[in-house]
């Protein structure tokens, strides 16, 4: 039998100041404000409605049960809402599920974010996920990791522009096929990015400092042109539900451009409305 590597614990000497601690949580309770809404963690009584609102999302059988919830956050995994600010009986329009993992080192895999419907867009999300960097550093826990379709425009520019998170991994049809509200029958092919929550980069998202510029005219470790920038559809989902059979053209192409790139060793970053393929290291020294 093949023993798996022991996990890599927190470094002790990576441990989160004071200072940067505070800042976690002053940036992700402005963001809160900005969404006029309130992150917490979620209660017992609360896990229904979180199962409401996943399924909401993603259609009915698409959420862990309540009970399940309740083992992972008693576990001391992240299990948030986010309730409206605006009525007097708070209603919840968010909530995020995270949990721990230690493939490549300990970190936290945020794997569902879910948002009310008419409220996407208004930073509900972004809040969540920033209440989920400053609980993380409060644990010691300094990255987290999710999968993304790599051509949704959207979420591209959410995960790598406005949080700084970079790609590491292509994974083809990563969940096999989905049938759930949002994919259909479309393959669930998804980048894996890494967010190292007190990086340079991350950082100068949370800022809003100008990125820097990612192009794929330049050289390349092996010497070879880099495959050219692949553009995203402005709304990738629409396309899937109008014009099925372009949409699918389009997930084709772009895993044949993905696979390549990743042999190669390069990494995507985006630049605009495209996916460009570079070796420069996404947070240089």
């Amino acid at each position: 039998m093949n023993v798996p590597p022991a996990p890599r614990a927190p470094d002790a000497s990576a441990e989160t100041s004071a200072e940067t601690l505070v800042a976690a949580y002053r940036v992700a309770l402005a963001a809160a404000d900005a969404a006029a809404v309130s992150v917490r963690a979620a209660r017992p009584e609360d896990l229904p409605a979180v199962v409401a609102l996943f399924e909401r999302t993603w259609g009915a059988g698409r959420s862990p049960d309540a009970s399940l919830l309740r083992a992972l956050d008693h576990a001391g995994n992240t299990v948030l809402v986010a309730t409206s600010d605006a009525d007097a009986a708070p209603a919840f329009v968010g909530a995020a599920l995270g949990f721990l993992g230690w493939t490549g080192g300990i970190h936290l895999h945020s794997h569902m974010t879910a948002v009310a419907p008419g409220l996407r867009g208004g930073g509900v999300g972004y809040a969540l996920k920033l209440f989920q960097r400053a609980v993380c550093l409060e644990h010691g826990v300094d990255e987290m990791r999710w999968t993304f379709d790599p051509l949704i425009r959207r979420n591209a520019h959410f995960n790598l522009v406005k949080l700084g998170a970079e790609v590491t991994d292509f994974h083809p049809d990563f969940y096999g096929r989905l049938d759930d509200a949002i994919s259909g029958s479309d393959r669930s092919d998804r980048f894996e990015v890494r967010w190292r929550l007190d990086s340079r980069r991350v950082r100068a998202a949370l800022a809003g400092s100008l990125r820097p510029q990612w192009s794929s005219a330049e050289p390349t470790r092996d010497g070879l042109p880099a495959p050219e920038p692949l553009r995203l559809d402005p709304d990738f989902e629409r396309l899937r539900d109008d014009a099925p059979d372009a949409a699918a053209r389009q997930r084709t192409d772009s895993r044949v451009v993905f696979a390549e790139a990743f042999s190669r060793g390069l990494r995507p970053e985006l630049a605009g409305d495209s996916w460009v393929f570079t070796s420069r290291p996404a947070d240089p020294a």
